[in-house]
């Protein structure tokens, strides 16, 4: 088949390029060109920035017929918009790329199906409902079928392992040596992770699959774990001595360090489950690689391209664990005085 991907140098969409190109397709790329490709021979690429418009609806217009267009890197709606005028009857499908921020958090029931409420908190997350509220009108309208896919966490080979001070590297480095680790809340809130190979594999099933037409799928991890036993589980399967984790709230760390947390206020903080039935039956998607075995072959990615940190470049973190010990033992003791009154 013939398939562009806007975007595929990314984290997942290295892994369905490199997927499709094994599977022996007709390959192209669109993308600026500034992220090194990690992919074997065998696939075009067409250089442009989609954020123009006009000229991406062009250089599209003139690159002819696809059989199936998967969109990573739509963001905002008028990037929808774009991609209905730019491929209108001219393709066979298209995959967008959204996300499970796009629900209301906390969500009023668990686990989160498909049809929950979308009232996400963050700019992304609305943008992204927004985009698919478009994508899903253009399928009504019979533009083109439209399928929506929903990852949650997803790491990998490729990128950073996510933590309550976002996607730092320098994270790991304290774990490896032992230096106290900040965590939310009091880490028992629930996270699924998904390794890229497995998302990816469920992209490319759903590459015209006619039973995804009109749909939208969660491609999320169903091991549901604490923040607690992923940050545990992370240490034992990198070698690492077991963590000592500091706990402080959310809504302290928005606080404290708003450019760093505001991701775990919005997100991280909140239990996260979702129902994967409906991508199981019609994209025979599965979880094959479990976290410790993903974590470690992430770690060792970064070890062997030199991409970790050093813990010693972000001295706040240190200052704010024990500014806030040392708060947290005055309060104690003047609760305690308090109880004596």
């Amino acid at each position: 088949m013939k398939i562009l991907i806007i975007g595929g140098t990314g984290l997942i969409s290295t892994s369905i390029s490199r997927q499709l190109l094994e599977a022996g397709h007709d390959l192209t790329l669109y993308n600026r060109g500034e992220t090194e490709a990690r992919l074997p021979e065998g696939h075009q690429v067409i250089k442009g920035d989609r954020n123009e418009l006009k000229s991406f609806e062009n250089q599209m217009q003139n690159a002819g017929h696809f059989d199936c267009v998967i969109d990573m890197v739509c963001y905002r709606p008028e990037h929808a918009e774009s991609d209905i005028r730019a491929f209108k009857g001219r393709i066979g499908q298209l995959i967008f790329c959204s996300t499970v921020d796009v629900y209301t958090k906390p969500p009023a029931t668990f686990p989160i199906e498909e049809t929950h409420e979308r009232q996400a908190l963050s700019d992304y997350g609305r943008n992204k409902a927004l985009c698919e509220d478009l994508f899903m009108a253009a399928h009504s309208d019979g533009v083109f079928p439209v399928t929506s896919l929903r990852p949650a966490s997803t790491y990998g080979e490729g990128g950073n392992i996510i933590h309550t001070f976002g996607w730092g590297s320098f994270f790991l480095d304290r774990l490896r040596k032992g230096h106290p680790v900040i965590v939310h809340g009091d880490g028992e809130s629930l996270w699924v992770s998904c390794h890229i190979d497995d998302v990816a594999r469920a992209f490319v099933n759903t590459i015209g699959n006619q039973r995804a037409f009109g749909k939208s799928y969660h491609l999320t991890g169903d091991v549901w774990q604490t923040w607690n036993q992923y940050h545990d589980r992370l240490a034992e399967a990198i070698g690492a001595p077991k963590p000592t984790l500091v706990h402080i709230p959310s809504d302290l760390l928005v606080r404290a360090s708003p450019e760093n947390t505001m991701v775990t206020y919005l997100n991280f903080q909140y239990t996260n489950i979702f129902d994967n039935t409906a991508a199981k039956t019609d994209l025979d998607f599965a979880c094959t690689i479990n976290w410790p075995t993903g974590a470690k072959r992430t770690y060792d990615w970064l070890v062997a391209h030199d991409r970790i940190e050093d813990w010693q470049n972000y001295p706040f973190y240190d200052r704010l664990i024990e500014s806030f010990k040392k708060k947290s033992n005055e309060l104690v003791v003047e609760l305690a005085n308090l109880g004596k009154c």
